[in-house]
């Protein structure tokens, strides 16, 4: 193992990862990180999508009924 490989650390704790986990120290923290991408706790801040639809419509359809 080198030793970039060995001063990397668990992104969410700090701990040094596992490799059967890796980047992560434990399913834990990999289940925390992936519950983190699932709850928006990682979105950038921005407009919301929904602004400017432009021609379509808010329900998402492409052509006028």
């Amino acid at each position: 193992m080198s030793t970039a490989s060995t001063s990397r650390k668990c992104p969410l704790c700090g701990k040094p990862p596992s490799s059967e986990h890796n980047p992560f120290c434990s399913q834990g923290c990999r289940d925390r990180d992936l519950l983190n991408w699932l709850g928006d706790n990682y979105r950038v801040p921005g407009p919301p999508a929904d602004e400017g639809l432009g021609e379509f419509g808010g329900d998402g359809l492409d052509s006028e009924r």
